[in-house]
């Protein structure tokens, strides 16, 4: 539950942060990546999805989709 509220309290899943308009089920898709993978990053400024996207090849399947479709071009 705490990765969730960071996580939702980070922005969003962007470069700019992890957005309110992230949906409860993209929370959930990420949550075990981001406690196995990223549990000491600050949220804020993108450090979250940057973490995660260091370490893509090891997130779940549907991580990977979150992340991808989260993150700048």
């Amino acid at each position: 539950m705490r990765a969730l509220m960071i996580l939702a309290l980070s922005g969003s899943l962007s470069g700019v942060g992890m957005a309110s308009a992230q949906t409860a089920a993209q929370q959930a898709a990420c949550k075990a990546d981001y406690q196995k993978f990223c549990s000491g990053v600050m949220p804020g400024g993108g450090r979250i999805i940057k973490c995660l996207n260091e370490h893509i090849d090891q997130l779940t399947a549907q991580c990977q989709q979150v992340v991808k479709e989260n993150t700048p071009k």
